[in-house]
């Protein structure tokens, strides 16, 4: 078990780069930085792909469709609506939206997985997602009050920037809990492969949007220069290492998370992805946290291992006899 958390806080610490390359990009359009960073862990997955070339071959026809299935869904379409919402909205608002995510998934792989894994009982599973909902409130109320303190943006876009998170977040719901149903069915498969599988998948996708993205801006007459916008090395520098360290590897070390640990109890892990996002955040701001985020942050921390003390219970499936 603590080697799945030790993968799940790694997972964590890279994908929370994802929150801040908007952040550092504000003049990207949000489809450009979804494609890039996609068509750079493409890139990245082909020689890993040689070197697991042997894994890649076990795979069937249904299993690259599973995994084209899940860069469409829990790469680019999840990436696109991110930094959409984060253009649009700012940081705080998405960010309390997507840390949502430990308790939406654990609720609904509760609801789903319960005969393949068992239940988590309800009674004692309730008090670590308060726990952790009433963390993510602290941090987040923080957040919302200091935008309330700036000019208040479009309403129009601030709205939009919502739903567009609100659709990142059902892109991660659905993504872990099929992910983790691949990774069962396939307990001799070595997730490093599976990582790489769905990075050769995303790259053809990625790179017919790329094109498709670059055909349309310059036949709307945008004046972003292309191929690689107005700072090229910052973009492609900033590409490469959210497509290697959080695509590649932050795959890798969830795929190892979802072999070792419950469903329900990994999607809680999520969490380390808010903390991580939270701490890159205020680094980039060269804050420190406030006494009420602090303390948020405790709570996260302290929901996530009271879950951990909480195991699922068979599922019994009455059948009726016959005298």
């Amino acid at each position: 078990m603590w080697i799945g958390v030790g993968f799940a806080l790694a997972a964590g610490m890279m994908w929370g780069l994802v929150f801040i390359g908007p952040l550092l990009l504000p003049e990207y359009p949000a489809a450009l930085q979804s494609f890039g960073r996609y068509l750079a862990f493409g890139l990245v997955a082909v020689p890993l792909g040689w070197l697991d070339r042997s894994e890649l071959a076990r795979l069937t026809r249904a299993d690259w469709v599973e995994a084209l299935k899940l860069a469409i869904v829990g790469n680019l379409l999840y990436y696109l609506c991110l930094a959409s919402a984060i253009q649009r909205a700012g940081g705080p608002l998405p960010t309390m939206i997507i840390g949502t995510l430990p308790v939406v998934i654990a609720i609904s792989s509760n609801l789903r997985d319960h005969r393949r894994e068992g239940r988590l009982p309800w009674a004692r599973l309730l008090p670590s997602l308060l726990l952790i909902g009433a963390g993510i409130a602290c941090v987040n109320y923080v957040e919302l009050a200091a935008l309330t303190g700036r000019p208040s943006p479009e309403l129009e876009r601030y709205a939009s920037g919502a739903v567009l998170a609100v659709g990142a977040v059902a892109c991660w719901t659905w993504y872990p809990l099929r992910n983790a149903d691949w990774l069962r069915h396939h307990p001799g498969r070595k997730p490093r492969a599976w990582a790489t599988a769905q990075g050769l998948a995303t790259l053809p996708l990625a790179f017919a949007g790329y094109l498709a993205l670059w055909g349309w801006l310059s036949a709307s007459g945008d004046p972003l220069p292309m191929p690689f916008g107005p700072r090229p090395q910052a973009f492609v520098g900033l590409m490469l290492t959210i497509g290697l360290v959080a695509s590649w590897f932050g795959t890798l070390c969830w795929n190892e998370a979802s072999q070792r640990l419950p469903t329900t109890f990994v999607g809680q892990l999520i969490v380390f992805e808010t903390l991580a996002a939270l701490a890159y955040a205020f680094m980039l701001r060269g804050q420190w946290p406030t006494p009420l985020t602090l303390s948020g942050i405790g709570l996260l921390v302290a929901g996530v291992l009271s879950a951990m003390r909480v195991r699922p219970v068979a599922s019994v499936r009455n059948s009726a006899t016959v005298p």
